[in-house]
């Protein structure tokens, strides 16, 4: 009786040790599943105090903030710039049209009688 238990433990260690042939898949580097993952212990998340979470959550809600006003402040400072820039245009345009030295053509005659670059000098206002 001894003995058989002896052999059956030596068989079984031999086909444990046995080189296996080729897997079906090919992938000869792949180990033999011995225990199904469901049979795995399986160890407890970490799980964090609820004072930890809710500073964590508050660090986070700051930052956020800060970031919001960071935004902000850019968005504040881009718009002025524009407006400032859009202003400074209108002035200059104004002041163009202030010292502009304009000569009316009153025979419109003449018009039919310039040439093509006197033609694109002309502005109609």
């Amino acid at each position: 009786m001894k003995e058989d238990i002896h052999e059956a433990f030596i068989v079984q260690n031999e086909e444990k040790n046995c080189p296996r042939g080729k897997s079906k898949s090919g992938r000869v580097w792949k180990s033999v599943r011995t225990a199904r993952f469901s049979a795995m212990k399986k160890d407890k998340c970490l799980t964090s105090s609820w004072e930890r979470k809710m500073k964590k959550k508050a660090e986070m809600k700051s930052i956020k903030d800060f970031e919001n006003r960071l935004k902000d402040e850019r968005k504040q400072t881009l718009e002025l710039r524009r407006k400032r820039r859009e202003e400074h245009k209108k002035r200059r345009e104004a002041n163009e049209k202030k010292s502009e030295v304009v000569q009316v053509i009153k025979n419109t005659a003449k018009i039919k009688r310039m040439k093509k670059k006197q033609l694109r000098k002309i502005e109609k206002r």
